[in-house]
Parts: structure tokens; C-alpha cells; sequence
């Protein structure tokens, strides 16, 4: 495959957006993850002419009576994104005092910054699946896109969508689980569709397992209904146990060990524990384990509990020693009555 690269006026990329003739093609990108303080950086970088790296684009629809086509921006979005913002002086972008807003330039400054040359590589007319294909790989560097972000450039099908749905429930934001960063990189999309694929099969490496999930059920996911309905219940539980805002749980690997373990608990087992009988106990393994100091050795269990929750949490047998651990200490909350078929 042959690109061509060129330079394009910045003013005529900003009003090919404003007219849609451009197209950001959202679904394409990673949410917009740049900082005000990354966006403002970046700002500084082309108001004093230097140059940055080339975008992305390819040709969309042609109208053949008019003659009239779009095109989509496949990798740049954040760029000229901030540049828009900055030209129409978007409620979304602080300035500090040392970057004037675009109205306060003087007129040679405007002109500068309308006639700034933005490398662009043209990819011409190609299908949806390829443009899905050179992003990820444009984007399959350290410093570029995290694993769910270029899933989400991949996958755009049921159980994706089902993910997103799941990550916006109350649950996660009453009790504060996903910071705004954590949105921004889809951190709360792989917590969630990490927990769901979880809860249908067992502990797994990673995000390993994510990648078939998403191929799996891109057409359909047939369980969602399901999954909803119990992980529902397990939220509403959850709830029941009134854990303080500050308690280690809502901590990300040990809300999803908890999260995983109830469901087993409330879905697959024989009878649901009291929760008067479950939360003192939960609430106090969670203390002693916030409280723990790494040189004791007086309770080996706890000690690696603790050692599971800040180191590789990710890991397969992190996970399934978390979920051991607290898998115990709701049976014997119940009285060591407690069997999970």
C-alpha cells in the first residue's frame, strides 16, 4: 500500500471540521485523554511554529452528482481536536496567562497559526476493516494507545457496547471507583469486561482472554441479560455491606477479587449469607489488611493477600490468590455452611 505525504494549512483541516467535511471519527481513537496541562503544551508547541508529528487521514464518502466527499481523520484526533478547541475557544480548554487566546493574538499571529503547515499522510479510499487495522498498528508503540483502547479501535460490537453500558452503572460511581483519568484511558471498560468475562469462565492472565471475548461476541452477546440481572444482584449486596467510602475495597483489585467472589457466592451457591453476618467480617479483613506492615510475618494469608493487591495485581495467580482469601473469609462469616456449586 503506497500513502502519500503532504502539508495542509491548519485553518484548512479547522474548517473542514467545523463544516464536516473532516471527520474525527471518534470511534476510530481513544477517548481524549490529553490533560488540560498536555493540551496546553501543545498549544504552546505550534504557536511557536514547531513542528509535530504527522496524521492520519483517508478518504470518506464521495457524493458522485456533486462531487462533494468527507474525509476521516484516522490518527490526530487529539491534535487537531486541541487545535479546534483553541481557535474556537472552547469552554473545555483553560488557558493559563502565558497563552494568549486565539482573539488576543495580534493579526500576524493569526495568520500564523492559520498557515501552519500539519503533515499529512493521505491513505486515500479504503474499507472500514483496514483503517481499523493501520490504526492499531500505527498505534502498537509504547507511548501511543493501552490495550483496551486499541480493542476499542478493533471491536465496536455487542458485548463492547454491553461493557460501556456496565461501566456507567451508579454502582461505580457512587462509591467513586473510576477516577476521570481512568474514563479517559478506558480503564473502567477493561475493569468491567475483565469482571465479566471473569464471572463466565474463571481467573485468567491479564488481559488475555479479552481479545476472544470481544471477537466472540461482536455480533451478539447472548448472555447479556443475564449478567446484568446477576451482577445486579451482587452490586445491591454489596451496597448492603455499607462499607465506608474509605475502606480498601473500593480499591480496584480488591472491588473486582470481592465482586468476582460474591457472584460465585450469590449466584452459584446453595444460599445467600446474611449480610449482617458477612459485612463485620469483610470490614475487618479489610482493615487488618491496611493496616498490615510487609515485615510481619505473623499472618502468612494475610501478608499475601496483601502482597496480591499491590503487586502484579493483574497476574492470574494474584487474582486467584485475592479471590481464595476472601472466598474464605465470606464462608466463614457464614458459619463454614456456605457451598458453591
Amino acid at each position: 500500500m503506497r500513502t502519500t505525504a503532504t502539508n495542509r494549512k491548519l485553518r484548512t483541516l479547522l474548517t473542514g471540521i467545523r463544516s464536516g467535511a473532516l471527520i474525527p471519527r471518534p470511534e476510530f481513537q481513544r477517548r481524549l485523554v490529553w490533560s488540560n496541562r498536555h493540551k496546553v503544551a501543545f498549544i504552546g508547541t505550534v504557536l511557536d511554529a514547531y513542528p509535530f508529528p504527522e496524521i492520519y487521514i483517508a478518504a470518506g464518502h464521495v457524493d458522485s452528482e456533486t462531487g462533494e466527499g468527507t474525509e476521516m481523520l484516522v490518527d490526530g484526533q487529539q491534535r487537531i481536536t486541541t487545535l479546534y478547541q483553541y481557535f474556537h475557544a472552547s469552554s473545555e480548554l483553560k488557558l493559563p496567562a502565558e497563552i494568549p487566546p486565539y482573539s488576543n493574538l495580534s493579526e500576524d499571529a493569526k495568520m500564523a497559526f492559520l498557515e501552519y503547515d500539519v503533515v499529512v499522510r493521505d491513505l486515500g479510499p479504503m474499507g472500514i476493516p483496514e483503517i481499523k487495522e493501520i490504526f492499531t498498528r500505527i498505534n502498537s508503540t509504547n507511548y501511543a494507545l493501552n490495550a483496551m483502547e486499541i480493542q476499542n479501535a478493533r471491536f465496536e460490537g455487542d458485548f463492547k457496547k454491553f461493557g460501556e453500558t456496565l461501566a456507567e452503572n451508579p454502582f461505580f460511581e457512587r462509591h467513586r471507583v473510576f477516577s476521570a483519568a481512568d474514563i479517559r484511558r478506558m480503564h473502567d471498560l477493561r475493569f468491567v469486561l475483565t469482571l465479566v468475562v471473569t464471572i463466565l469462565s474463571t481467573y485468567f492472565n491479564r488481559d488475555d482472554e479479552l481479545d476472544a471475548y470481544l471477537a466472540r461476541f461482536n455480533d451478539e452477546f447472548s448472555e447479556r441479560e443475564r449478567v446484568t440481572q446477576e451482577l445486579t444482584c451482587v452490586f445491591a449486596y454489596v451496597d448492603s455491606l455499607d462499607f465506608d467510602l474509605r475502606s480498601r475495597v473500593w480499591r480496584k483489585p480488591d472491588l473486582f477479587s470481592t465482586l468476582v467472589e460474591l457472584h460465585r457466592v450469590l449466584v452459584k451457591g446453595t444460599r445467600v449469607p446474611e449480610a449482617e453476618a458477612v459485612a463485620p467480617e469483610l470490614k475487618k479483613f479489610f482493615a487488618r489488611v491496611e493496616s498490615i506492615n510487609e515485615s510481619d510475618e505473623a499472618d502468612s494469608e494475610l501478608l499475601a493477600y496483601y502482597k496480591a493487591s499491590i503487586q502484579a495485581t493483574n497476574d492470574r495467580s494474584s487474582r486467584i490468590t485475592r479471590g481464595a482469601i476472601i472466598q474464605r473469609v465470606i464462608r466463614e462469616a457464614s458459619g463454614g455452611q456456605l457451598t458453591v456449586l
